[in-house]
Formats: C-alpha cells, structure tokens, sequence
C-alpha cells in the first residue's frame, strides 16, 4: 500500500482589511505534487472544505514554469473539492505525513487554526512527518507537544525570510514575520540561502523527535517534496 499524506491548503483568499487577493501559492503545490503523486496517496484539505483559494498572483508569476501550468490546468480537482480539515482530527493514524503548502493565505487562517495546531500536535507525536514551504511554516510557529512545550523548540527551521517579504512588498500587510517569530522560540534555530529566492530545504526533529522538514520558498518546494519521499522510504 502507498503511503498516506494530508496535503493542507489556505481557505483564505484575501488579506484582511486590505483589497488584495492571497491564497496558496502556485508552485508550492505544483511541485510537491509532481514529485509526490505516483508513489504516495494524497488528500487535500482546508479549513473551510470546498474550493481553497489559489493566490492569482502565483498564477502570474509561474506562468513559464511547465511544471505549475501544466497543474494549473490538468489538477483543479484537487483544489477545487478540498475536504474539511475537521474531518481528519479521528483519522490521523491513516496518515504518514502531512504537509502543508504555502502562499500568504497561510499566515492569517492556518498560523490560528485550533484544529491544525490539533493536527500537527497529533502527527508529531505520533512521529509522523510533519512538513511545509514557504509561508507554510507559518502553522508552526504556534504548535506544540503534547507536553505543551513549542514543538520548534531546538528544532531547526527555515521559511519566507524577512529579506524576501521585502522585495515581494508584502511586509506591510502581514501580522508578523515568519522568520521574526520563529527567532523567539526558544532554541529553535531559523537558517536560510546563501541568496534571498536560493533554494533551502532543512530535515529537522521537532522537539518530541518527529521529522520536521521545511523549505524556504518557492524554489524549496521540489526538495520538500523529495524530502518527504525520503522520509517515507521510497
């Protein structure tokens, strides 16, 4: 039998208090998917259910990348009829992994979610995998053990770096910084590339000893997805 992985997308497509579009990010499922999909069994979930929003931006951006236009075009199934992450607080044990793909969506549902941070609290302890890119971290920053300490306590850690926020003129309309937070838990060490956009993908235990693997931006993404199959033995 395949290996199972919970895919978590945004159910948020606009930014609070501001007229602009967010979501998940193009690429950062695109990629993931591409890598993953022949050889492990993937569901998709959101906190609402239903269509989770894809950032129109992503769209944009990667409109040469084949990888994220073939997607676009081929998979809108798969965003497009999300099931509602409620549904998978009973069933984590059918799960091996669970990732979570970025995009800014993730900073104001995900970052708060009480049943994600149920989710990721049950994963880890189970010493499943527990994994995202990009903003995606972002679910993260506030989970914790089963034992209440901060799950990225002495965990190594990357994501969207304040660098990057910066030249994406974005910073403006976040609630905080991903790599601002995750510098104030204790002993969680936040490493990026060399170069702002470089490719960094970081394999980590969290603070109950399960895997932890985070990738820093949309160039991080495949690796993620390389790292997760790792993780799982294929």
């Amino acid at each position: 039998m395949a290996p199972k992985v919970l895919v978590v997308l945004s159910s948020q497509g606009q930014i609070p208090g501001h007229d602009h579009q967010t979501g998940w990010f193009l690429p950062e499922f695109a990629h993931p998917w591409e890598v993953l999909h022949e050889k492990v069994e993937l569901t998709i979930a959101s906190p609402k259910g239903g269509e989770a929003p894809l950032d129109p931006a992503s769209v944009k951006m990667f409109e040469s990348d084949p990888v994220s236009t073939k997607f676009l075009n081929e998979q809108q199934s798969l965003w497009k009829n999300t099931q509602k992450l409620a549904d998978f607080l009973p069933r984590v044990s059918e799960f091996d992994a669970i990732f979570y793909v970025g995009g800014h969506g993730p900073m104001f549902d995900l970052h708060y979610d009480e049943t994600s941070l149920a989710l990721i609290r049950a994963f880890a302890a189970a010493d499943k995998i527990v994994s995202a890119v990009c903003h995606g971290p972002t679910v993260f920053i506030r989970a914790t053990t089963k034992a209440g300490q901060p799950l990225l306590a002495n965990a190594t850690v990357t994501g969207f770096t304040n660098v990057e926020e910066d030249q994406a003129q974005l910073t403006a309309l976040m609630p905080y910084l991903v790599e601002d937070e995750m510098n104030k838990i204790p002993g969680c060490k936040f490493v990026k590339a060399d170069q702002p956009w470089g490719e960094k993908v970081v394999v980590s235990k969290t603070s109950d000893g399960a895997i932890l693997i985070t990738g820093q931006n949309p160039a991080s993404a495949t690796g993620v997805g390389k790292e997760i199959l790792k993780a799982l033995g294929l």
